[in-house]
């Protein structure tokens, strides 16, 4: 795993952030250079069982699943020519002609602009229907929610959108997305730790053979949750989502953005990205606040600190207290996962911790320790 770093001050911080109920367990990988140099295991993956968070623990990556999956689906179907993203959403799914969400475009979708809300509880009512009835209801419910602002003129983050790309995603591949990102990107890489957990109500179906950090008890589906996912609609759905519902360890979160980095970087021939479609997704467009799919560090008070390159990072948050930053001009990843939310998502304390365990870790790199 390699651990070059002096990790002492990053190490007791993270160790104090545990003792300080900041979350109740964590893994955090540091890379430089293509070069892993910190990867520890802290806390408690449940803190009933007591059971300690290991370097394999897979965590619920709650949004992280718009980058991780969702916008790379959406690369795989840019290289595949199925798909631009000045391409309109009416075109792709007829159901939107003759709608107010009929000119948007696979790009306003990525970018957060097509004007839709940030979030709706779609499950309190879907939750109710029979399984193989939920699918069409939630989409009926894409079609008619209206929307808040102006398509392209307002940034406003929003499940839905990553939603109605799930739908695209389907559209245009004949598969659901978690078999196409599986498929086209997990499998080709050999990653057995980045997965999707599709289940159906009716069906007891056995969990992967792996270790999961609970979550929160959930007041409706009255248990503890582990190894099923969190985000609501996503459950409802039967876990597989454009917006939510991938889980995975900091390795495995690690390794998918190496394979960006060294197509960013044009290290070796690609294996799954092509260096042209990488730098779109990636780099920076100065009218807009986000790259496609991924999120940048806010000018004031960013999750990242305040030594990652303003112009030159993508990241993602998710609710569950996952995170990840990549910095490509001074080639830095820093993979945060936590469970922050077990038992109870009342904890927000890490908003105040992640950007002093970024600056630290950027210290530490900077001064050459």
């Amino acid at each position: 795993m390699g651990e070059y770093m002096d990790s002492i001050d990053i190490d007791g911080l993270m160790r104090q952030a545990v003792a300080d109920n900041i979350f109740p367990g964590a893994q955090l990988l540091v890379s430089q250079a293509g070069r892993m140099i910190f990867n520890r295991a802290y806390g408690l993956a449940n803190i009933y069982t007591g059971r300690p968070v290991a370097l394999d623990t897979l965590f619920d990556l709650a949004s992280l699943t718009k980058p991780l999956a969702t916008a790379l689906a959406v690369m795989v179907l840019v290289q595949e020519e199925k798909i631009t993203l000045d391409q309109r959403l009416c075109a792709i799914i007829p159901d939107f002609c003759n709608t107010p969400k009929a000119e948007i475009q696979i790009q306003h979708l990525l970018y957060h602009t097509a004007g839709l809300p940030d979030y709706r509880p779609y499950y309190i009512d879907i939750r109710h229907l029979a399984f193989d009835r939920r699918k069409d209801a939630l989409r009926n419910r894409l079609i008619s929610e209206p929307l808040v602002s102006e398509i392209g003129k307002t940034t406003r983050y929003s499940d839905i959108g990553f939603m109605l790309l799930e739908w695209v995603i389907e559209q245009l591949s004949g598969q659901g997305l978690d078999a196409f990102v599986r498929e086209k990107v997990y499998a080709p890489l050999g990653m057995k730790d980045l997965f999707y957990i599709a289940r159906h109500p009716q069906t007891k179906a056995d969990l992967p053979d792996k270790h999961f950090a609970a979550t929160e008890f959930c007041p409706w589906r009255q248990k503890l949750l582990s190894g099923q996912v969190h985000d609501d609609n996503a459950y409802v759905m039967g876990g597989v989502a454009g917006h939510a519902g991938l889980f995975g360890t900091s390795e495995s979160v690690h390794a998918i953005l190496m394979e960006l980095f060294n197509a960013f970087y044009e290290k070796s021939p690609p294996k799954i990205f092509q260096p042209d479609v990488v730098h779109l997704f990636l780099q920076k467009n100065p009218s807009h606040e986000r790259t496609p799919g991924f999120d940048t560090p806010s000018p004031q008070g960013s999750s990242s600190g305040e030594l990652f390159d303003r112009q030159h990072t993508v990241g993602h948050l998710g609710f569950t207290g996952t995170s990840f930053w990549m910095d490509l001009k001074q080639q830095v990843i820093v993979v945060l996962l936590t469970n922050r939310i077990h038992p109870s998502r009342e904890n927000d304390r890490i908003k105040q911790f992640r950007p002093l365990i970024h600056n630290q870790v950027m210290h530490r790199l900077r001064s050459g320790s």
